[in-house]
């Protein structure tokens, strides 16, 4: 697969959605436009690597909490 097909999975809205928190504030929070994060959720848009560890700062988590090379498991399936 080029490098520049090469997807990045995410679990931002999963991560927003537990905290309850906006796009919109999460991109405030993060210095970004609001379309950027939803563009992120979705896949259509990898993030740089200064961008995925302020995402991942500003939920205090790891970074390999929020992103993967891989798909995460979905919510309720066995692992």
């Amino acid at each position: 697969m080029p490098a520049d097909k090469e997807q990045v999975y995410n679990r931002i809205a999963v991560l927003r959605a537990e905290r309850s928190i906006s796009r919109r504030d999460l991109a405030t929070a993060l210095g970004v436009h609001y379309q950027t994060v939803g563009y992120l959720e979705r896949g259509e848009y990898s993030p740089s690597l200064h961008l995925a560890l302020r995402i991942a700062a500003y939920f205090e988590v790891p970074v390999e909490v929020v992103f993967s090379l891989n798909p995460f498991p979905r919510l309720g399936s066995p692992q």
